[in-house]
């Protein structure tokens, strides 16, 4: 008995020790799962952009932002980016593709975007969206912009100081308020360091078409300006302003680089501190729908470091205003303002509203060209 009595303790034993090892390798597994899990579960956040990231500029900026949030943020992931993406009916699948890709948030970057963004949040109302530059908004759907106007008036002030022809040129994109309003502010920062220059305008019809917003800056070049500005995606205005020995003020990112004895500074967007909000807003549940749209004092839109040609009296005269807008004490569309024709559409002491600003149709003082109606 004794031997029968050993041998099953014995038996016992040996399976005690099996279980035992099966459950060290069950609960490395199990390790291995959870730290697999972990990575499985980031948080998925997707962009829509209009050009290519390269563009060196607006989706460039964009994407510096989505880089800046993966940087800030390790618990999110937004490696889901669509580039060049169509805007109008033909986005709506892309938008859903990044749904379907289990985005939690979806970032789409341009105004034509706009509609098939909220059609696709009805859809879906466990996802977020934002849309930049638009302004319907839904229960899940919000919207957010800059108030790139403000930097625009800082850069005019720098190129009213260097026009010596009293001519700026200023390649524009479409005919529609968020330019006009740039294109305004602009030529009020020109007139108010230079009231003899004008601001003459030519309109491409395109965000993203080198050749064409090239050829444009260089017919102005052709009409004498000796400066030149744009509201475009690519440096092209800046390479021909730097061609003919011009001067230039670039949009979107610092241009210094494609132009560097052309551009005077740039204005540019800083996307990345407002996505890093959003996305901890969302992932803490504070978030709500709303409308966005942040200046100077954000930080989100700015002026490039100028170039080695811009003296320091010019850069102490854009800090000054740079602070006076800052404060709140003052904002670019102060009247007085008068319109091209000499009427004032803003009187002394009173200031457009944010209403008023976001469906601006019309240009003022000093602005040679007319606005082409929207189809």
């Amino acid at each position: 008995m004794n031997f029968f009595r050993k041998k099953i303790f014995t038996v016992i034993a040996a399976v005690m020790v099996m279980a035992l090892m099966l459950v060290g390798c069950g609960g490395e597994k199990q390790g291995e799962n959870a730290a697999k899990n972990t990575e499985d579960e980031k948080m998925k956040v997707g962009f829509i952009y209009v050009g290519p990231t390269g563009d060196a500029g607006w989706s460039y900026s964009h994407d510096q932002g989505r880089k800046y949030l993966m940087e800030k943020l390790p618990y999110v992931d937004a490696n889901y980016f669509m580039e060049s993406v169509p805007e109008g009916a033909a986005s709506e699948s892309y938008i859903q593709q990044l749904v379907q890709e289990g985005c939690e948030v979806i970032f789409t970057t341009s105004f034509g975007y706009m509609d098939s963004t909220i059609k696709v949040a009805e859809r879906n109302k466990d996802k977020t969206f934002l849309h930049c530059s638009g302004y319907k908004t839904a229960e899940n759907v919000g919207n957010y912009f800059g108030r790139m106007y403000q930097a625009r008036y800082l850069s005019g002030l720098v190129a009213g100081k260097f026009t010596e022809s009293n001519m700026i040129g200023y390649v524009a994109a479409h005919p529609i308020p968020e330019v006009i309003r740039g294109i305004n502010a602009f030529t009020l920062g020109v007139r108010t360091v230079n009231p003899e220059a004008k601001v003459k305008v030519i309109w491409t019809n395109t965000w993203y078409d080198p050749v064409k917003e090239k050829d444009a800056a260089k017919a102005l070049l052709d009409d004498g300006c000796d400066v030149i500005a744009q509201h475009q995606d690519t440096p092209g205005p800046m390479q021909a302003a730097e061609e003919r020995g011009a001067y230039g003020i670039g949009y979107n990112s610092d241009m210094s680089k494609m132009a560097p004895k052309a551009v005077l500074t740039s204005a540019v967007w800083n996307w990345g501190p407002y996505y890093v909000e959003t996305i901890k807003a969302v992932k803490e549940g504070t978030w709500q729908p709303g409308s966005y749209w942040g200046g100077l004092k954000d930080g989100i839109v700015g002026l490039a470091p100028y170039g080695p040609m811009v003296d320091d009296e010019t850069k102490k005269l854009v800090d000054d205003k740079k602070k006076e807008i800052i404060s709140g004490g003052w904002d670019v569309f102060t009247g007085p303002i008068k319109d091209q024709n000499g009427n004032v559409k803003v009187a002394e002491g009173e200031k457009l509203t944010d209403s008023e600003l976001l469906e601006m149709n019309w240009f003022v003082e000093g602005v040679i060209g007319t606005i082409p109606e929207q189809n």
